[in-house]
């Protein structure tokens, strides 16, 4: 039942992210004529996440890891429900711009405490399993909730940018405790957050994570370039969740970390699908370049996590994991 209660929590955590684009689109499209202003938004929830995943998840080290997610995810929640208030009341776009930089600012620690509270659930053997399942709910919670997003959406922007951050709320209420379990307290070699065998996987999730906002992020673009509505941004965020979800479920089957070899051909996959989304050559293509990226989406994102969690110190886990989903 405590696993359990963390997939659900892993699964609803992502929702402010996969329903963002297109939902802060909308909105921008409804108050300014224009959906860069989604864009922007969710630029700023971005970079926000970069600059406050060490500081934030550093916050947390006296307090249980389930407390401080629970103290995260609440802040964010308000942030969310803020901008939705303040879109239906029409207040100045700078504004979302800078709730949108508030509630991003503890998604990276957000996540780092939730995988770190993984570590206290199930044993290392389970941990590939325990990944690709939680990897798979992942992917479905970003095919979900952007049809749900443009769904919303299209009755009350405000409406949807609510929706998703009351989803968003659900591991303040579902995460499992640790116990009395902080990060003074855990025992273990110590060292530095960052060494050059960290860096190296924290810069290949980056590129990827990079490959992947720029089609989530720019959905309701290529929608309208192709001669779309902008709800129809489905087209390229569907498709690419769905192949993704497949790989999560290869990656629970299989049960087994992938090898560095088998890892180098997934690097070049993603990026031959990032290059066939690029060329924007048609709708066909760019949607064949979204499958073949959302393909080894899973398997690449549950070997940055256990790899990562070999090389960090126990100690500054939570700070890695952090890093590891900006």
């Amino acid at each position: 039942m405590r696993l359990l209660r963390w997939f659900i929590s892993s699964a609803t955590l992502g929702v402010p992210q996969a329903a963002g684009p297109i939902a802060f689109s909308l909105v921008a499209l409804g108050l300014t004529g224009d959906t860069s202003g989604g864009a922007a938004m969710m630029l700023a929830m971005t970079l926000a996440q970069v600059a406050g995943a060490i500081p934030i998840a550093r916050l947390g080290r006296s307090f249980s890891l389930a407390t401080f997610l629970r103290l995260l995810v609440v802040c964010r929640t308000v942030a969310l429900l803020a901008i939705a208030i303040g879109a239906a009341n029409g207040v100045p776009f700078t504004w979302l711009i800078v709730l949108a930089a508030v509630a991003g600012l503890v998604n990276g620690a957000a996540s780092g405490y939730l995988r770190a509270v993984l570590n206290h659930l199930v044993p290392a053997a389970r941990f590939p399993r325990a990944l690709g399942i939680a990897a798979t709910l992942n992917e479905t919670t970003f095919v979900l909730a952007p049809v749900a997003a443009s769904g919303l959406g299209s009755l009350s922007p405000p409406f949807a940018v609510f929706a998703l951050a009351i989803l968003g709320a659900v591991p303040a209420l579902l995460i499992p405790g640790t116990g009395s379990t902080s990060i003074d307290r855990v025992q273990g070699p110590k060292g530095s957050t960052l060494n050059l065998s960290i860096l190296l996987w924290l810069l290949c999730a980056a590129a990827g994570g990079a490959a992947v906002a720029a089609i989530e992020i720019g959905a309701v673009a290529l929608a309208l370039n192709f001669g779309f509505e902008p709800t129809l941004a489905i087209l390229f965020t569907v498709p690419l969740c769905l192949s993704s979800v497949a790989g999560g479920i290869w990656v629970s089957v299989r049960n087994r970390m992938a090898t560095r070899r088998a890892v180098v051909a997934m690097l070049l996959v993603m990026t031959l699908g990032a290059g066939l989304a690029a060329i924007n050559a048609s709708v066909v293509t760019t949607i064949i370049g979204t499958v073949v990226i959302g393909s080894v989406l899973a398997p690449l994102a549950t070997y940055y996590s256990l790899i990562l969690d070999t090389l960090a110190p126990p100690e500054r886990r939570a700070e890695v994991f952090a890093l590891l989903r900006t």
